[in-house]
């Protein structure tokens, strides 16, 4: 079961320019990213997506320096961009993680992983309300294939996998039961904001020098703080349009 994980990153965020690249804890965002999703088990390999913006020459050469696969296409069609980044390694699954994702959970991936293994489908759904930016989401790359031909609209072409949930019954679907004392959906563990920043730095600092530390630590780090949680509890999610 050959598996790539494709790390969506790019410096031009509308509310937080920069931000994978931003300092965190004794490094910068995207090496937080990149380190935990290299913890995943039974990966074949773990690459930057990022665009052909002269911006983004940052992130290619962060990438290079640490010896990680990193390609770059499309700065607005994600969906292609993360198409064509899969396409020449012909995997049987792609895992998507977001940039802006520092504490996201291998270990939650882990579980992920095992279930596609055990119940091969196009897709894995998560069941169970989790705070923002720990989830990952993996594929079948005939599913990506799928959505990358049938998936049209805007919404489509900006979030990689938005038609498969749009349209649930042209997949199969296996499904992972998050753990329970992650499942604290009131937090926001993800970067769009400067107040998203605040709270990661926080976090960071706290776990200083541990960019694996687990996820369930940081939850119950913000539940035991509560007035780093509501750093950033105001913020909005923007809408998928």
């Amino acid at each position: 079961m050959k598996t790539i994980i494709i790390i969506q990153a790019r410096m031009g965020s509308s509310r937080l320019p920069g931000k994978v690249l931003m300092p965190l804890g004794d490094t910068v965002v995207l090496d937080y990213v990149v380190s935990r999703c290299q913890q995943v088990e039974e990966i074949d390999e773990v690459m930057v997506a990022t665009s052909t913006l002269m911006q983004d020459d940052a992130i290619e050469n962060w990438c290079q320096k640490r010896h990680v696969s990193c390609f770059r296409g499309s700065e607005g069609d994600v969906l292609a961009r993360y198409y064509e980044c899969a396409k020449p390694h012909q995997p049987d699954y792609v895992i998507r993680v977001t940039a802006d994702c520092p504490f996201v959970d291998f270990e939650l991936a882990n579980q992920i992983v095992a279930a596609m293994k055990a119940e091969p489908s196009d897709i894995v759904m998560v069941e169970g309300e989790l705070p923002r930016g720990l989830v990952v989401e993996m594929v079948s790359f005939s599913a990506l294939e799928y959505i990358y031909h049938h998936g049209k609209e805007p919404r489509h072409r900006e979030h990689v996998t938005y038609y498969a949930y749009e349209f649930p019954s042209e997949f199969r679907r296996t499904y992972v039961q998050a753990p329970k004392d992650i499942c604290q959906p009131h937090l926001r563990i993800t970067l769009d904001t400067e107040e998203d920043y605040q709270l990661c730095a926080a976090v960071a600092n706290h776990f200083k020098g541990n960019r694996l530390v687990r996820s369930s630590e940081v939850v119950q780090f913000l539940l035991a703080h509560p007035d780093v949680a509501k750093l950033n509890a105001h913020v909005q999610q923007k809408p998928v349009v």
